[in-house]
């Protein structure tokens, strides 16, 4: 007979610190069919009185387990009149076999052949009795199937055997042992299942989700749970109403975040906002939450490009240096405050105030109409006045330094802060005296300087102006370090005028002439010095400073300021890079023999920045002397004859062809810069005189017909008409020298301007001038229009383009009907229902057009 338990019961979960009483209980064998009956279960201190609902001839035993009153875990009941000599007795007639007796009573009461409501109650008294610890756990678990019943409940429509069945696997699994046990029962799956019911209680989704986590504690199922369809469930209750729902779902991610096979679908569901929103947040004040979304965003930072992602959601990367590094920190102490990226504040005519205010609050006696600070500036104020307060007061990394004793592993953690305080703090670790601390400060600006957002708060809140100290330290690892974080934050233009400002190109250059920096090293100052010294930055930035990374707001305002001046001021106001650095001075003749051998044997890459360096350098006439002098005609030489351009010496290009292209590319770049600079030094007469012409010819005309992108041929045909111009009167080689310019340049530019350009008046222009080049019979002209795939955009060109583009293209496509092999090509671009609609309107293009279906086999 099943045993049904009043309502009035009500189970508490136990105090896990008193000892678990054991229970005595008197069972009443009932064998009838027409009454209930009465049984009274006798503990220590209650009778307990249920009514039994008979239903077959056999007797069933059933149980209560009464837990210790004190501490909440307890069977509320009314107790029946007992003498002491009665609860004596059934103390003393209980036995150390009692507890577990009941225990598979009522692991067999789950059992599927029982009620819905039998079944409900027997899983709700497990979970309750499993609340004590591991030995009760393992009480329950020497029953084989318990765990099987227990997943099956998780179908139950009732919300209270859900949340119970849930809540017992909740308690097998937080034991090592049975986890897996949990797992291969099916319990993932039906959880998920649970889980995906439109209408839960919050009860449910937490025991649910805590069973997940602590199965998610286990690697070997983190891959399971990841492949399933649990992830955007997990990631929906990240932005649930109840805060213990959401610190479970975090706690599986956080878990699951640490395989990294499992970093790839994860980022790909999203989870990176979700979490990052979470650690933005104050999210009600719950720690736990927190605290698993900045061990999952850690996880994720490990990996380069997911570093971006985490960053780009505004959160910075920052090393945990330890509380004992701070104490070298000492607050600058100015008479009158200034920004933090050292912009001095002048001071208004007003007197300062009595008591010093106006000397210690930035900005409170500033009265002058242009004290307006932009957002930058405030954010970098505000940002470095919250760190300097926690550094003075010693509460920076309180918690952490507690709990992590040993320097090894302090010196491999990070944290993650909003941006406005990441940035704050990590300038001010560069201002500290650890190394160490000092070089990871570094290379986390270098990480963090993604966008022109941050490269300008990095700016702003003096960050360059300490790394340029750092250039002159006296260790290697702070040195590299602070060269990479510049390298980073040198891809923005307004960085690049502080590099410059703050004399950094000294110690930079200075750095090329020790022949031992290692190539990486080398690699990243020629980076900067590229970005500061770029030859086609000077006259840019005259008439023209675009935006970095989408920073459109501040470059509308520098375009309205540029609007309002006059022209001749903003040409005068800006002045040679030249002067302002004195770089004549700085060039000597181991730094330019550094970027001769640059040229002579690095790779494409650092090539092509040693030879824009060299062509900025030339702009002065002191400096070109010097780099005549100095064998640029052999360097140049060299970067010429680039040996991925012999596509027959290796095998590798038939089985790598993205490696192939990448590198093909990366030396079409190289030699464009080199073109650059031997276009600048033939200005010169006495460069003329030395240098072998016919030699620099040859490789010119043959990297003109080589496999490079062709927008790294324009200054390669550029320089190789100047050649051919001063190399004296020849009209059989000019015209060579022309033609090839031609038919590898000038043809395949002016087709791709017609299929790439979205402005009409560009496509005309080609169009036309692409004409003209096949009207004057430049020999192959009309091969080389068709090899290079131009049929179709010329009959696409007929039925949308202009009146002019529409003649010019029929004129080419009728050039082109004359080689009847470029027939089909012309039939499958669909030429023929263009040209009849062109006759059969009238248009003034008629008479073209017709005549060019009457050479069609149409």
């Amino acid at each position: 007979m099943a045993l049904t338990i009043p309502t009035q019961f009500k189970f508490k979960p136990p105090n896990l610190q008193h000892q678990f009483l054991r229970i005595h209980v008197e069972v009443f064998t009932v064998r009838t069919t027409n009454k209930p009956q009465t049984c009274y279960f006798t503990s220590h201190n209650h009778h307990l009185r249920c009514r039994l609902k008979p239903k077959s001839w056999f007797a069933r035993t059933t149980v209560l387990p009464s837990f210790c009153i004190n501490g909440g875990g307890e069977v509320d009941a009314s107790p029946q009149q007992s003498t002491p000599s009665q609860d004596n007795e059934a103390l003393r007639s209980s036995s150390s076999t009692n507890g577990d007796g009941y225990v598979a009573l009522f692991v067999r009461m789950l059992g599927l052949d029982h009620d819905s409501l039998d079944r409900e109650q027997a899983i709700v008294a497990l979970w309750k009795y499993s609340l004590g610890g591991k030995q009760y756990v393992d009480a329950i678990m020497q029953f084989r199937g318990s765990i099987n019943l227990t997943v099956n409940l998780l179908r139950s429509e009732s919300s209270a055997a859900c949340e119970a069945a849930a809540g017992l696997l909740r308690m097998i699994s937080s034991v090592n042992v049975y986890r897996d046990s949990v797992a291969e029962c099916g319990a993932i799956e039906e959880l998920t299942g649970l889980l995906r019911r439109s209408s839960l209680t919050s009860e449910v989704k937490e025991q649910s989700i805590c069973t997940l986590w602590n199965l998610s504690v286990d690697e070997k199922l983190r891959a399971k749970l990841a492949n399933t369809d649990l992830l955007p469930l997990l990631i929906k209750f990240l932005e649930d109403e109840d805060i213990k729902v959401k610190e479970a779902a975090g706690g599986v991610l956080a878990n699951l975040a640490l395989s990294h096979p499992n970093h790839k679908i994860m980022v790909e569901a999203g989870v990176i906002p979700k979490m990052a929103k979470l650690l933005k947040t104050d999210a009600e004040g719950s720690k736990v939450i927190r605290k698993e979304a900045r061990n999952a965003l850690l996880e994720f930072a490990k990996d380069e490009y997911y570093r971006i992602l985490v960053v780009e959601e505004g959160l910075v990367l920052v090393p945990l240096v330890g509380a004992a590094a701070y104490k070298s920190f000492r607050p600058d102490l100015h008479s009158w405050p200034s920004l933090p990226d050292g912009t001095e504040i002048e001071q208004s005519s007003k007197g300062p105030s009595r008591y010093g205010a106006s000397e210690l609050l930035l900005g409170l006696n500033i009265q002058d109409k242009n004290a307006n600070l932009e957002e930058a500036k405030t954010n970098a104020i505000v940002g470095r006045t919250q760190q300097q307060f926690l550094a003075r007061i010693g509460a920076i990394e309180m918690e952490n330094e507690n709990k992590v004793n040993s320097e090894s592993s302090l010196s491999q953690r990070s944290t993650l802060l909003p941006w406005m305080d990441g940035v704050a703090r990590l300038v001010l670790i560069l201002g500290l005296e650890d190394e160490l601390a000092v070089a990871r400060a570094a290379k986390s600006i270098a990480d963090a300087s993604i966008n022109e957002h941050m490269r300008i708060s990095f700016k702003e809140a003096g960050a360059v102006n300490h790394l340029i100290q750092l250039l002159n330290h006296h260790s290697g690892n702070v040195k590299l370090a602070a060269i990479h974080a510049l390298e980073r934050l040198s891809v923005s233009n307004d960085v690049c005028l502080r590099i410059e400002a703050e004399g950094a190109l000294f110690p930079l250059i200075n750095s090329l002439k020790h022949s031992e920096i290692s190539e990486s090293s080398t690699e990243m100052i020629l980076n900067i010095l590229a970005q500061v010294l770029d030859p086609s930055k000077e006259m840019k930035s005259k008439f023209y400073d675009g935006p970095v990374n989408g920073s459109k707001k501040q470059w509308d305002a520098r375009r309205t300021t540029a609007s309002a001046e006059n022209m001749d001021e903003i040409l005068s106001r800006s002045t040679s890079s030249l002067q302002t650095i004195q770089v004549v001075d700085l060039l000597d003749s181991v730094v330019l023999a550094r970027l001769i051998e640059i040229l002579k044997t690095s790779s494409p890459n650092l090539q092509r920045k040693a030879a824009s360096i060299l062509e900025f350098l030339t702009v002065s006439e002191q400096c070109f002397d010097k780099v005549i002098s100095a064998g640029i005609e052999s360097a140049l030489e060299a970067v010429f004859q680039q040996r991925i351009l012999n596509e027959a010496e290796s095998d590798i290009i038939c089985q790598q062809p993205e490696l192939h292209t990448l590198e093909v590319e990366e030396a079409g770049l190289a030699i464009s810069s080199a073109s650059r600079l031997l276009t600048r030094l033939l200005d010169s007469e006495q460069f003329r005189g030395t240098i072998n012409s016919s030699r620099f010819t040859k490789f010119l005309r043959d990297i003109l017909k080589s496999s490079i992108p062709l927008h790294n041929k324009d200054w390669v045909a550029a320089c190789l008409v100047k050649l051919s111009s001063l190399s004296g009167p020849n009209p059989d080689f000019e015209n060579a020298i022309s033609m090839e310019v031609t038919l590898f340049e000038t043809i395949p530019r002016l087709i791709e301007e017609i299929k790439t350009s979205f402005s009409p008046e560009v496509q005309e222009a080609a169009v036309i001038e692409l004409n003209r080049i096949i009207s004057e019979g430049v020999v192959d002209s009309t091969r080389a229009v068709a090899a290079e795939g131009a049929i179709f955009a010329l009959v696409k060109l007929i039925e949308e383009g202009s009146g002019r583009a529409v003649e010019a293209a029929l004129a080419i496509l009728y050039n082109l009907s004359m080689d009847s092999e470029n027939h089909s090509a012309i039939i499958a671009a669909g030429a023929v229902p263009a040209l009849r609609k062109i006759v059969l309107s009238q248009r003034p293009q008629w008479m073209r057009a017709l005549r060019l279906l009457r050479t069609l086999p149409t």
